[in-house]
C-alpha cells in the first residue's frame, strides 16, 4: 500500500524460481490487495515444479549444455501457470498482466479468456519473434547468450505470436531487458562452463525492440502503423494509468518519435548504448528507424545524438 500511495500503478510477482515464487495463496493475497489499490498485477507464469522436474530429469542424464535450457522449461509449463494465473485473478476479480508470453498455447489462453470478459492483459517480445531455441545450440558457450526465461520456442512458435499480435491478444511487445554481459560479471559470474541452471537467465534487447517490431512488423505487412503506435506507446499507457502519455492530442505531454520508414541500418553492439557486450540480433538488417524523439515537447534525440539534460526525467505517478 507505501508503494501505491506513491503513485506506483503495477508490479511483477513470479510463479517460478524457488526465491522469488509465492505460491497460489501469495498469489492471491498480493491480487487481492492490488486490486483493492487500483493496481495491476504482472506476473512471469511458469509452473516452477515442471520446470524442477525438468532440470533433475536432465541433470541426471548428463544433458546441461545450453541447448538443454529450452527443453528445460517446456511450453505446457508456460501454458499451465498463465491457466492458473488467471484463474486466481478472475477469483478475487483483479485484473493481471501476463508477461513475456512465448507460446502460442499461452496466447490462445489469453485471448480465450480476455474475449470472455477476464480483466486481462498481456505482452509478447521480440526474442520470441526474431529467435529460436536453434540460437541456444550455436558452437561452445555462445548458446549462453541466447538463454532467456520463458526459454525461445520454434520457428513455427514465431507465426502464431505474429497471428496474435495482429489480432490484438497482445497489449504490448517489450524487451523484458536483461544486461548480462556474457562474461564473468554476468552470464558466466557462476564459471564458464557451467550447467545451464548456473547461466544467467536474461537477454539484452531495450534498443533493438522498437526498430525490430517497425520492420518486421509494419514494413513486412504483418501489422498497420496504427497498431504499431498501439503496441509502443498508446495500449501500455492506458493499462498503467499514464493519462497524459500514449498519443498526440491537447493536454497531452507532447512525447513524440519521428520515424524514417525507409532507412534500412545494420544491427551492431556499438549502437545499442546499453553498456552491454553483444546484441542478440548482431547482423540483422532493420528497416525503419527514429530520428527525432521528444519528452514533454523538448527533443531529446536527434539523428543519433543525445540531447537531453541529466534530472529532466520526472517521477510519473
Amino acid at each position: 500500500p507505501r508503494a501505491f500511495a506513491r503513485g506506483i500503478t503495477s508490479f511483477k510477482v513470479f510463479m517460478t524460481y524457488d526465491l522469488m515464487n509465492l505460491g497460489d495463496g501469495g498469489m492471491l493475497d498480493i491480487l487481492e490487495v492490488a486490486a483493492a489499490h487500483g493496481a495491476i498485477t504482472m506476473v512471469h507464469a511458469e509452473n516452477n515444479d515442471m520446470v524442477k522436474w525438468m532440470n533433475r530429469r536432465l541433470a541426471a542424464k548428463g544433458l546441461t549444455a545450453p541447448k538443454y535450457h529450452a527443453i528445460s522449461r517446456p511450453q505446457l509449463a508456460e501454458e499451465e501457470a498463465i491457466n492458473r494465473a488467471i484463474q486466481l485473478a478472475k477469483l478475487v476479480d483483479a485484473p493481471l498482466f501476463i508477461v513475456h508470453v512465448s507460446t502460442a498455447g499461452g496466447a490462445e489462453i489469453v485471448r480465450r479468456e480476455k474475449f470472455n470478459g477476464a480483466k486481462l492483459f498481456a505482452e509478447t517480445c521480440p526474442q520470441y519473434l526474431a529467435l529460436s531455441r536453434d540460437d541456444l545450440d550455436r558452437p561452445g558457450m555462445e548458446g549462453a547468450k541466447f538463454i532467456c526465461s520463458p526459454p525461445l520456442r520454434g520457428h513455427d512458435t514465431q507465426d502464431a505470436l505474429w497471428h496474435h499480435i495482429a489480432m490484438g491478444t497482445f497489449e504490448s511487445v517489450s524487451s523484458d531487458h536483461a544486461p548480462y554481459r556474457a562474461d564473468e560479471t554476468g552470464k558466466f559470474l557462476n564459471g564458464i562452463d557451467v550447467a545451464y541452471p548456473k547461466i544467467a537467465n536474461g537477454m539484452p534487447g531495450i534498443a533493438t525492440r522498437l526498430p525490430y517490431l517497425f520492420s518486421e512488423g509494419v514494413v513486412k505487412g504483418r501489422i498497420t502503423a496504427e497498431q504499431f503506435v498501439a503496441l509502443s506507446a498508446t495500449n501500455a499507457a492506458k493499462t498503467f494509468g499514464c493519462t497524459t502519455k500514449g498519443r498526440i492530442a491537447p493536454g497531452m505531454d507532447a512525447d513524440i518519435a519521428i520515424w524514417n520508414p525507409e532507412t534500412t541500418r545494420t544491427v551492431v553492439q556499438a549502437d545499442q548504448h546499453d553498456n552491454m557486450d553483444y546484441t542478440p540480433l548482431e547482423g540483422r538488417e532493420l528497416t525503419g528507424v527514429p530520428e527525432v524523439v521528444m519528452n514533454r515537447g523538448r527533443t531529446i534525440v536527434a539523428h543519433g545524438a543525445l540531447m537531453a539534460s541529466e534530472g529532466q526525467g520526472r517521477f510519473f505517478g
